[in-house]
């Protein structure tokens, strides 16, 4: 599978700030060649939070799937450490 360009920070500033100050959709698509659904992705989430990192652009209920993921996983662990043990103790 390939993988998709890596911009910095501050290419994707200059981008939404170009956006922002008017110029024309399909002029920055042209000049840069960016995908018309990157360039709106990174207005919106540098509209939405100021930022480009996912973490910072979850919805609160997305922060909570993924911590309650991690509880989950760290449950099934320690249920399998007690069932082992559980197993351990039944033989003596």
């Amino acid at each position: 599978m390939a993988k998709g360009k890596l911009y910095t920070d501050e290419f994707k500033k200059q981008i939404v700030a170009l956006y922002n100050n008017d110029k024309s959709p399909s002029n920055i698509l042209k000049e840069y060649g960016i995908a018309r659904a990157t360039l709106y992705k990174w207005v919106s989430e540098y509209k939405n939070s100021g930022s480009f990192k996912a973490k910072d652009n979850r919805t609160d209920e997305e922060n909570e799937l993924i911590k309650l993921r991690k509880e989950i996983q760290q449950l099934k662990m320690e249920n399998d450490i007690l069932k082992q043990a559980a197993l351990i103790m039944g033989r003596k």
